[in-house]
């Protein structure tokens, strides 16, 4: 480790935090920066690891919120209410599996279960509703994490790519007239925040972006601009955690002491910066839209297509 590789890593850090909650695919603009910085980091674990500083810049925002709702009488009943919420969610999931595979195998018409009545309560009603949306990404996460890390982890162009299509989605989007149905995100019901976890299974693709994923997905089901960003960011919580996690367990027996330092620089980076952004975000994108982010993968995109031909 010298004092290069510690000017690195806070530069990727700073990038991790300011573009972790935008619709621009913060691992697509690690991984491009990286490669053009000659950053090396074993198993690609340094931009795995720094989202726990994200992670814990959304946590110190709705602490406030988390504390009021675990002081509220009756907070224990509530927990387990959502517990039992997940658990009946988790059997409607299964039912649906089995229907559709039971429908292709016997070539008839699919009759989709109803979902599970849940709790009137909005923040059980949140609870539950990001966890059926985490769940997709779990899954493929887990059966998939090698072929991630290990080929479209190092594919530049790919990412620059999808950087580019991503950048276009987001330019047609913000032209569409849509006519939001649901402005708060507890009101979502389960069934769509199911597809929103399916949507932010596209971001496994780096360059794709998880937040814009599920951005994308809630504004095309009838969700508003506000309340989109905000599910999105209290879905980024088990997401990111999970990937954190997953990545630690199957990457520790890479990690040595040296590699700490540089970690906790860019743990910290990405941290105080995300912050700063989180608490701008939502204002801006209820005012303004996302052509912004749409115009910025495109630029980003594309220049770094031009720098790979050439200097590779």
């Amino acid at each position: 480790m010298n004092f290069q590789t510690l000017v690195e890593a806070l530069l990727l850090g700073l990038l991790e935090g300011l573009t972790e909650f935008l619709p621009v695919s913060s691992t697509g603009h690690i991984l491009l920066a990286g490669h053009f910085l000659g950053f090396e980091s074993t198993g690609k674990v340094f931009e795995v690891l720094i989202q726990l500083g994200a992670i814990l810049a959304i946590l110190s925002l709705y602490a406030g919120k988390i504390w009021a709702f675990l002081r509220r009488p009756g907070a224990f009943g509530l927990l387990i209410e959502a517990a039992i919420g997940a658990i009946a969610s988790l059997i409607w999931l299964a039912g649906c599996a089995f229907e559709l595979v039971a429908a292709t195998v016997r070539r008839r018409r699919v009759n989709m279960f109803v979902p599970p009545e849940i709790s009137s309560d909005h923040s059980v009603r949140l609870l539950v509703g990001v966890f059926l949306a985490f769940l997709p990404a779990a899954v493929i996460g887990m059966l998939a994490h090698d072929f991630i890390k290990t080929v479209l982890f190092e594919t530049p162009k790919l990412i620059c790519i999808m950087l580019i299509l991503g950048g276009i989605v987001l330019l047609w989007l913000d032209r569409l007239d849509l006519k939001p149905k649901y402005h708060d995100a507890s009101e979502l019901p389960l069934s769509m925040c199911l597809k929103i976890g399916l949507f932010q299974c596209l971001a496994m693709i780096p360059g794709t972006s998880r937040s814009g994923a599920t951005i994308v997905g809630s504004l095309l089901m009838g969700v508003d601009k506000r309340a989109a960003a905000e599910f999105s960011f209290f879905l980024a919580i088990p997401t990111m955690l999970g990937a954190f996690t997953l990545d630690l367990i199957k990457n520790r027996h890479l990690l040595s002491g040296g590699d700490f330092p540089i970690i906790a620089v860019g743990f910290l980076a990405a941290f105080v910066t995300a912050v700063i952004v989180v608490r701008s975000l939502l204002g801006y994108i209820s005012r303004h839209g996302y052509s912004l982010f749409g115009w910025w993968r495109l630029i980003v995109g594309a220049l770094g297509l031009v720098a790979l031909f050439i200097w590779g």
